[in-house]
């Protein structure tokens, strides 16, 4: 195991989620016309260059909690410092947040359980568990597949508690463990694709769920058109256009600046394809320019270091 991966999925996420930032709400036709080749700021939100947003923020929030072990308490707990008391916001205050994730944090805050507070509606299926689950994997990649699933489905469920969501962050938690031991992304998709289909099928999952993904789980999504690639806030599509992404790239640079032209919900696509970009290709290659300029770099660096130190053994 490369010893950086714990940076590499810290950086890798803040620092895509940091490019897609001034372009969201573009559409793909505007994004076509004028693309983002750099980082860039201002923009959608008038942020300086750099600056993250809820994506990475809460990506923090829970690499923050594990530096103390595993507890959804402490996890939603970070969550609601963050909306109210601006824990890990970028630049001192939240800019940005998902109607979903507010809700549940709001729920949390008045005495609903973190694992009873996302919403459970077929409608509650946003991409705000998918964004930030990343760190998770540090502390279920050796356990058994059982587990990873429960867990994934506790920490997903603190904001979006529907099983479709669950699943997504299954998936793209297995895809980043294999992404551990493997370098191949097709095997690593084949892979994926029969680990996850036998896990599901053993389950009482409603089938029509797992129907939902076969795009990921029956068909190679990767060679798709990129017509057929959406990059809305759905759950499902996130998590489609950043194995796509991946796939369809040879680099960090490349696969992150693919996913913010994509448009619409551009910095969560590329935060959640920056993340495994940056298992694959590793810390070294997110380029210098860009996290020269990346906010709060040295908290996130000493972030990492505090993971490292409490997961050395693992």
């Amino acid at each position: 195991m490369r010893r950086d991966y714990i940076k590499d999925i810290l950086f890798g996420v803040a620092v895509a989620d940091a490019l897609g930032v001034p372009a969201e709400f573009r559409s793909r036709e505007q994004m076509k016309a004028n693309p983002i080749t750099d980082m860039v700021g201002y923009g959608s939100h008038n942020q300086p260059r750099g600056t993250w947003s809820d994506d990475a923020s809460l990506t923090l929030c829970l690499a923050d909690a594990l530096c103390d072990g595993y507890d959804v308490d402490r996890i939603a707990s970070n969550f609601v410092k963050w909306r109210y008391d601006n824990l890990w916001a970028a630049r001192g205050e939240v800019f940005d947040i998902g109607i979903a994730t507010q809700a549940a944090i709001d729920r949390i805050a008045t005495g609903t359980k973190p694992v009873l507070a996302g919403g459970f509606g077929v409608s509650s299926n946003g991409n705000g568990s998918l964004m930030r689950i990343l760190p998770l994997l540090i502390y279920i990649k050796d356990k058994p597949v059982e587990e990873r699933y429960s867990v994934t489905k506790d920490v997903s469920s603190i904001t979006h508690g529907h099983v479709r969501s669950a699943i997504a962050c299954f998936y793209y938690l297995e895809f980043a463990r294999a992404l551990l031991t493997e370098s191949d992304l097709i095997k690593i998709y084949k892979q994926v694709q029969s680990d996850v289909t036998n896990y599901l099928e053993s389950t009482s999952i409603n089938r029509d769920e797992i129907i939902l993904f076969d795009r990921l789980l029956k068909k190679d999504v990767y060679e798709l058109d990129i017509k057929e690639i959406r990059s809305t806030g759905y759950v499902l599509h996130t998590l489609e256009a950043s194995i796509w992404c991946l796939m369809n790239t040879n680099s960090y640079t490349t696969a992150a600046l693919s996913a913010v032209n994509l448009g619409d919900d551009t910095d969560t696509t590329a935060a959640v394809t920056g993340g495994l970009a940056a298992l694959k290709y590793g810390y070294g290659s997110i380029p210098g320019q860009w996290l020269a300029v990346i906010a709060r770099r040295e908290d996130i660096a000493a972030l990492a270091d505090r993971l490292k130190d409490k997961y050395k053994d693992q």
